[in-house]
């Protein structure tokens, strides 16, 4: 991020002679790193070969140089793309110099599966907002934290595997939101600490600007930004502003079942334990019109997935 995540293959007679993916953000893009192996290894094939990317080839300086200028000048005849970029600055106009080049351009190959491996950067430039997760784990009698807890800590309704999996989600998201009830009764730090990788960005939900900054999600870990809204189209409209392309959000039921009933979510993940609470705050509630659900046992957890078709 926020660079999408492309990759690239150079064809020659039904043989690949390069490969090529997206480097760390401001380095080379796939097309570069491709079209250089075959460059170094069989530059006299390349006159003779195809092109295959998952997404347009950029038309713009950004951190590097046009990648659509680059295949241009290689000599390259014929270029298959999975799906068009929707970022203003390309949106077409690779596609554009390609054919203006003359070279032999064949578009929406795959172009379902090219989106879905960009889900959150479609998401973000197409409908101005983060790419949405809801979080949450409940009891198996449907409550998500019972109504009284002795200490300041979340009560553990899930087992160790499935918490675990929770950290890797989280280093593979930009961001994680909560609302002030929970920074209050959990005090989490919201990071990636049982798995490797970055901490997401912390969002919090403060209306009153009340809550106490020796709260773990102040400490100097990762960054921390402070809402103050709880209208669900702000809060992502607010996040679209700071570059945030993905959140998971892992508040209590009532932040959760915002989300919900303003339909604004893409994926729901949802863990149930095998614990009972008898009582407690009731889990978050989902619509009925979600397009898919899958389940799977993360040991003795059930784990239910759910896809959205927001607007």
């Amino acid at each position: 991020m926020p660079n999408p995540s492309v990759g690239a293959l150079l064809v020659h007679h039904d043989t690949i002679i390069a490969e090529g993916y997206t480097s760390t953000y401001g380095g080379a893009h796939a097309e570069v790193n491709c079209i250089a192996f075959a460059k170094a290894n069989t530059p006299h094939l390349l006159s003779e070969s195809t092109l295959y990317v998952t997404l347009e080839p950029c038309s713009h300086f950004g951190k590097t140089p046009p990648c659509a200028d680059l295949v241009i000048d290689s000599g390259i005849p014929r270029v298959v793309i999975g799906t068009i970029d929707p970022f203003a600055k390309v949106a077409g106009r690779g596609l554009k110099k390609l054919i203006e080049a003359n070279i032999d351009v064949t578009v929406g190959i795959l172009e379902e599966e090219c989106k879905a491996v960009n889900k959150r950067f479609f998401t973000f430039h197409e409908k101005k907002r983060p790419y949405v997760i809801l979080k949450w784990a409940q009891s198996l009698d449907g409550y998500i934290a019972p109504l009284e807890k002795e200490q300041q800590k979340p009560v553990w309704l899930t087992n160790q595997y499935s918490r675990q999996l929770v950290h890797k989600w989280r280093s593979e998201e930009q961001a994680i939101l909560i609302g002030a009830n929970t920074a209050i009764s959990d005090n989490p730090s919201l990071t990636t600490r049982d798995w490797h990788g970055a901490s997401p960005v912390r969002i919090v939900i403060d209306t009153t600007n009340s809550l106490s900054r020796d709260l773990a999600i102040f400490d100097d870990q990762t960054r921390t930004i402070v809402l103050n809204t709880i209208d669900v189209n702000e809060i992502c409209s607010q996040l679209y502003n700071e570059g945030i392309q993905s959140i998971i959000i892992e508040g209590g039921t009532k932040t959760l079942q915002r989300f919900i009933e303003s339909t604004i979510w893409d994926e729901a993940l949802v863990f149930t334990g095998t614990a009972t609470l008898t009582e407690g705050v009731t889990a978050p509630i989902l619509s009925k019109n979600f397009k898919e659900a899958t389940s799977k046992m993360i040991k003795n957890d059930i784990l239910t997935m759910y896809k959205n078709d927001p607007s």
